[in-house]
């Protein structure tokens, strides 16, 4: 199956402004790819760039898109680990936009088979529920809003934080006053403490049942993580601290986290996100699938991927739930409630249309 063409759509899907610890999203600046191949199939991939996070722009993406289309024309999509050792020998880094690749070529790989993309990972089906997330905010704003999601269903609520460790407190504590303890609350600090602050924070948080804190320090404090951790009973998801399966190792040697958060973005895809959650099953420590800010297409790429992946226990599949102004997609992850599920289509079974991507800047390798 050869690469014949790769198309690039930059997509901008608009979004209430949406606030963490490092930064404030007001559109979801998205890529969409499609490897179109001499065997009559295609295969789709998107990625979100969060460059406060990751390091990488939606320019970075499309520009660097351009290069690995014109690296890839003419050769083997079915050969997804040789493909991807190309990129990774041409540039470094770059996880987001390398992600995008990657999903293209599990979709095709998928689509050749006949398969779903979790039956051709190997996986089965299983009951998915997702949290939903609360941007930073006034406390007394957070606690009306997370009182309205739980009213509406919500099953598991995960809190930005990252501010000041007093003031983030008192978020969470109105929190917990308008829903009451009967729901699981997750907090992110998005690296938003010093280590100082993560325990002030943590320590103060102890009274109000946190379920794990995500990222609470900077990744280049993970040489504290260990001692965080072993002065407060919240437990620790590393998030930004875990790019590869290497990075996985090396906290989990040093019993330096309680959980894993894997995004594609950060991970380059599908296929090292399947190591992380292998190694990490070594050292008995759950992940969690989360993301940026993507579309019902990815999404679908990553219910497939969480019905393949057993380690992974936690799910943060709510991007598209949290101030998506429009949907682009056709097909893709399915909600019933909070309840994420995908379909039998052959492939990841998600597409954009055609209407929308016909506004969108866009090229052809």
């Amino acid at each position: 199956m050869k690469i014949t063409a790769v198309e690039i759509y930059r997509l901008r899907i608009p979004m209430e402004p949406f606030v963490i610890a490092t930064g404030t999203m007001d559109y979801a600046q998205n890529t969409f790819i499609r490897v179109q191949t001499d065997s009559g199939f295609y295969g789709v991939g998107e990625c979100s760039a969060f460059p406060m996070i990751v390091g990488e722009t939606q320019d970075t993406c499309v520009v660097v898109a351009r290069d690995f289309a014109r690296l890839w024309k003419g050769k083997d999509a079915l050969s997804i680990a040789e493909r991807m050792s190309e990129l990774n020998l041409y540039i470094a880094g770059n996880a987001t936009i390398k992600s995008a690749f990657d999903m293209a070529l599990h979709d095709l790989a998928a689509k050749h088979a006949g398969l779903p993309l979790y039956k051709f990972l190997g996986g089965e089906r299983k009951e998915i529920i997702t949290d939903i997330t609360l941007g930073i905010d006034e406390p007394e704003v957070m606690a009306m809003k997370a009182r309205a999601l739980k009213e509406g269903g919500a099953e598991a609520l995960k809190v930005k934080l990252g501010k000041k460790p007093k003031d983030d407190v008192v978020r969470v504590r109105e929190i917990r006053k308008a829903v009451g303890f009967d729901i699981p609350v997750r907090i992110d600090a998005n690296q938003g403490w010093t280590f100082e602050e993560a325990l002030e924070a943590l320590n103060g948080l102890e009274p109000f049942k946190i379920q794990f804190c995500e990222q609470p320090m900077r990744a280049y404090n993970d040489h504290l993580l260990s001692d965080l951790r072993s002065r407060t009973i919240v437990p620790i998801m590393a998030d930004e601290s875990v790019y590869s399966y290497r990075d996985a190792e090396r906290l989990c040697r040093q019993d330096a986290c309680d959980y894993i958060n894997i995004k594609f973005s950060k991970s380059t895809g599908i296929a090292e996100a399947l190591r992380i959650q292998a190694v990490a099953a070594e050292y008995q420590v759950p992940c969690m699938i989360g993301g940026m800010l993507e579309s019902r297409l990815a999404l679908a790429a990553k219910v497939h991927f969480a019905y393949a992946a057993p380690n992974v226990k936690f799910y943060d599949l709510d991007t598209c739930m949290v101030g998506h102004l429009a949907d682009p997609v056709v097909g893709g992850v399915h909600y019933r409630g909070y309840h994420v599920s995908v379909s039998e289509d052959i492939g990841i079974g998600a597409d954009m249309k055609p209407e929308f991507l016909a506004q969108c800047e866009q090229w052809v390798i």
